[in-house]
């Protein structure tokens, strides 16, 4: 796990007069790890042998407040579940139509996207992001689709 990025959000969280507390720091490091964007309740599966007492809508809460400062995203796929992705570094997404899998790629003509859309509405812009839809390879293969 990258220990900076931990110690940073953290201190992001403490910066607001948020506290610190084992469940949150677990929930967070459990984020930076994943490369699943899970859904709360996976992460309550994940992380609530670790800690007995803590409810799914401890996860909830947690989720919701790092969704308020902007320190995760909010995403949703075709399964109706609403996952979570820790924002390393700028992304976008590839979700899957099918099975609801989501998988990060980096592209880099986004980069110019906010100045562009500065430039042609005016708009102050606060942030952008992609998603891209279609069928990835295991449903491709499992639905006959593959070229």
């Amino acid at each position: 796990m990258n220990q900076n990025i931990l110690d940073h959000t953290l201190a992001q969280l403490r910066e607001h007069h948020i506290r610190v507390t084992p469940q949150r720091e677990a929930i967070i490091s459990y984020l930076i790890e994943s490369e699943e964007h899970p859904t709360a309740e996976k992460i309550y599966a994940d992380l609530s042998p670790h800690f007995p007492q803590m409810s799914v809508a401890t996860v909830y809460n947690n989720l919701r407040l790092l969704v308020d400062l902007k320190l995760i995203q909010e995403m949703s796929s075709n399964d109706a579940a609403i996952h979570f992705d820790f924002m390393l570094h700028p992304h976008s997404h590839a979700i899957c139509t099918n099975c609801g899998k989501i998988v990060d790629f980096e592209y880099e003509g986004l980069s110019d996207v906010a100045a562009v859309a500065t430039a042609e509405t005016g708009f102050k812009v606060s942030g952008h992001h992609l998603e891209v839809y279609g069928l990835c390879p295991d449903c491709q293969i499992l639905l006959g689709e593959t070229n």
